[in-house]
């Protein structure tokens, strides 16, 4: 279980989740008298929630353990750079015929053994079909005979105001069942800045253990993978999140075809406009985010988007700023033809634009390349080499100057053209020779 604190510096995050089950809701007859009860739905879908138990690896921390001289001094034994904890979780069956199950990355993450127990108090061996950090999602796989599944729901159908249910395993205590309803939709900033966020929210109780549960509707469909509560003691008071269904189904799906997330790219650097700032821009209603650079050979630049350009809508979703249009890019994918919403020269314009691709090792792992080129993202460049897509402020490649757009062509002689080669090239490198094309200009920069 994470434990992050909030913007507000008051609340703690602490990543959870819940389960449910999957078909109507059925009076129950009393004395002649319909009464309504959620038994019948429960018992149609509580058996494709299950219990995750998982044996992980995780890197000591302590200063002395990996210092010989303290070793000596302290009369510590020389252990292992890593050690073997143990945790749980929820997960939910969603494909019975194939044995699939849907639960949290962070859940599994590291996992050296995964354990599924099920309502009959099966327990099956898992293994991870793949994991995506971005947006918390990972896919497990058993083999098992009459297993029961969950239909994914439409949570973009979701509304406000719906009831819900949540089925989970919260501190060990198997299928614990909570009710609420949909508290909000489209949360964001709720836990990593470079997640890939767009949580339901609801006031359906969960707590740690429920991580990886189903979030369900009423009429018994899977409308969320639960993930997080805010909280101040690590208990539930009321305000959880799960990722929603069309986020899930559209990460399994390229996790099963793909082995990874193929994340979209529009490939333009932005900047937000400030509500107070948009009447200055042109902008009758909130913000939006300002195009400040275009990378050659991009989604953007094929679409015909322009320097200024201020975007305001992404499909059916308005954006008032730069996180917003990050996000709503980022859960799309590879590929995917967008309608982008833009004020130019004071209009609205609209234009269609053919998503490029986002490595997810980039995204999610880039800082893992090189220790010279932490803080960088990276994107398999359309025209060859690999494409600097963002650089953090403060990091080690906006030390070495490291900029937006650059693409890097050559580390140490070898050519490279994708991510995942830039990777094994920069791989033992204790220098990198990295030849990079900035513009029409090309140059070579050492990176240590």
């Amino acid at each position: 279980m994470r434990t992050l604190l909030s913007r507000a510096g008051a609340l703690l995050v602490l990543t959870v989740g819940l389960a449910t089950s999957a078909n109507a809701a059925l009076p129950l007859v009393v004395d002649g008298q319909p009464v309504p009860s959620l038994a019948p739905l429960i018992k149609e879908v509580a058996p494709a929630v299950v219990n995750i138990q998982v044996r992980a690896t995780q890197a000591r921390t302590s200063p002395f353990a990996d210092d010989p001289l303290s070793r000596r001094f302290f009369c510590i034994p020389e252990s292992p750079r890593e050690r073997r904890v143990q945790g749980q979780g929820s997960g939910v069956i969603v494909d019975a015929a194939n044995g699939y199950i849907v639960t949290n990355h962070h859940v599994v993450q590291n996992a050296v053994e995964i354990q599924v127990t099920l309502l009959d108090d099966r327990v099956l061996e898992a293994e991870i079909i793949g994991s995506d950090p971005g947006t918390d999602v990972a896919v497990l796989k058993v083999a098992g005979d009459d297993l029961t599944e969950i239909p994914f729901g439409d949570s973009n159908a979701a509304e406000v105001g719906d009831f819900v249910i949540a089925i989970g395993n919260p501190f060990g205590l198997t299928h614990t069942v909570t009710s609420g309803i949909i508290s909000a939709q489209g949360r964001r900033g709720i836990g990593d800045r470079e997640a890939y966020e767009d949580f339901i929210q609801t006031d359906a109780s969960i707590n740690p253990g429920n991580s990886g549960g189903a979030l369900v509707n009423l009429r018994g469909e899977l409308i969320g993978v639960n993930s997080a509560i805010l909280s101040r003691s690590g208990g539930n008071i009321g305000i959880g999140f799960a990722i929603p269904s069309e986020i899930t189904q559209s990460v399994m799906r390229q996790l099963l075809e793909f082995g990874e997330v193929r994340r979209g790219l529009l490939g333009v650097q932005i900047g937000t406009i400030e509500r107070d700032q948009a009447e200055d821009f042109g902008l009758t209603t909130g913000g939006g985010a300002l195009v400040t650079e275009i990378s050659p050979g991009s989604a953007a630049e094929k679409a015909g988007l322009q320097l200024e350009d201020i975007i305001i809508g992404v499909g059916e979703k308005t954006i008032t700023d730069a996180d917003e249009l990050r996000n709503a890019i980022g859960l799309m994918s590879a590929g995917e033809v967008v309608r982008i919403r833009l004020v130019r020269d004071g209009k609205v314009r609209t234009v269609r634009a053919t998503l490029g691709e986002r490595s997810t090792a980039a995204a999610a792992e880039g800082t893992n390349i090189h220790p010279g080129l932490d803080g960088a993202e990276f994107a398999t460049s359309p025209n060859g080499g690999v494409e600097i897509v963002g650089v953090a402020e403060g990091s080690r490649a906006a030390a070495w100057q490291l900029a937006p757009g650059d693409i890097i062509l050559k580390v140490n002689q070898r050519t490279v053209t994708s991510v995942a080669e830039l990777t094994e090239a920069a791989s033992g490198q204790r220098v990198l020779w990295v030849l990079i094309q900035r513009g029409d200009t090309r140059f070579i920069r050492q990176i240590r």
